[in-house]
């Protein structure tokens, strides 16, 4: 890689080099902007990769191959023409997730220790790593490593909402979905209006804004809720986007995703995803839903047939200890406007 690699930095300006450096550095920490480069003849570059999954392999995923394997996240503006130049693309390692595929068969309880759920999570770098880095893209040296996150402001507080369920207030608000947290059977706050196309649910977001679930009292938190709300971070992302919802992976923990439309129409029992540290599955399937695919979410409680539950860290299912998500400390609920 490391010809390809040198080829292509020689093909970026000053600044386009400075931004990949910075966003390599704070590993995705912020939104940044796009590093456009040259889209070329694919025949010229080495081994055939193509210049966002050169750096999306070399900065994130040794073991990505191919473009198919990558989904643009939903604020890149470089992607497919989106600036308006069709001679440039993307290539911002971290503009990218990996599609989440689900397991077959999934691994049982047991097995399901930390090495998976470490799997993914990016390598941090030495303050001498990261001057070759940094030379490494101007092309005095070689440097393939990431920086660790800068410190965190503080974080923005939360708009709450009083209502507990949706109703066509929601709808006239122009609200597409609200967001309900979750500690085992209690639900903590108040429920969250999402306008926007997209919003961030985290912890601990450097420059961040959205759902922060830090800023939610509670009167009691056990050891476990408190070891589980730690492994939140960077939480997810959650994207409305043509055709369905989108979660996107920004901490360094799995996730864990049920709805109506992500079990196959033939499955009996509960489909839950296990989504990695820097992947991306689609949660929500507008069309599917709208032509009766959806069903009622097996469980304990009441269950919107329009809604999505995920949670941080820890599974539940028939393939793991916890039967039902209110077995989980730490999880989120997202009750969404009926498609129309």
């Amino acid at each position: 890689l490391k010809p390809a690699a040198h080829a292509l930095f020689k093909k970026l300006k000053d600044e386009e080099l400075e931004l990949l450096v910075q966003v390599v550095e704070s590993r995705g920490a912020w939104e940044s902007g796009c590093v456009l480069a040259p889209r070329g003849d694919p025949r010229g570059v080495k081994q055939g990769l193509p210049p966002q999954v050169l750096l999306c392999r070399l900065f994130r995923w040794p073991d990505l191959h191919q473009s198919h394997e990558l989904k643009h996240l939903c604020y890149c503006a470089g992607g497919q023409g989106a600036c308006g130049d069709l001679t440039v693309l993307c290539c911002n390692p971290h503009h990218f997730s990996r599609l989440a595929v689900p397991e077959t068969p999934p691994p049982p309880y047991l097995n399901a220790s930390c090495e998976h759920e470490n799997q993914g999570v990016e390598p941090a770098v030495t303050p001498s790593r990261r001057k070759r880095l940094r030379h490494g893209m101007r092309g005095s040296c070689w440097g393939s490593s990431l920086g660790p996150a800068p410190p965190t402001p503080p974080a923005p507080l939360c708009s709450p909402l009083p209502d507990t369920s949706l109703s066509w207030s929601t709808v006239k608000d122009g609200c597409w979905c609200k967001l309900a947290y979750w500690e085992y059977r209690t639900r903590v706050g108040r429920l969250f209006a999402v306008h926007e196309a997209s919003v961030n649910v985290f912890c601990e977001l450097p420059w961040g804004s959205g759902f922060c679930l830090a800023q939610l009292p509670a009167a009691y938190r056990s050891c476990a809720v408190r070891r589980a709300r730690g492994k939140i971070g960077r939480g997810l992302l959650l994207s409305r986007e043509p055709g369905g919802v989108w979660a996107y992976n920004r901490s360094e923990h799995p996730i864990f995703v049920s709805s109506p439309t992500l079990s196959p129409p033939a499955a009996c029992g509960l489909t839950v995803l296990k989504v990695l540290p820097g992947y991306s599955a689609k949660v929500f399937d507008y069309g599917w839903a709208g032509d009766g695919g959806g069903r009622q979410l097996p469980g304990e409680g009441p269950c919107d047939p329009h809604c999505i539950r995920i949670s941080f860290a820890k599974g539940w299912g028939p393939c793991y200890s916890r039967q039902f998500i209110t077995s989980c400390p730490c999880w989120l609920e997202v009750l969404l406007n009926q498609p129309r």
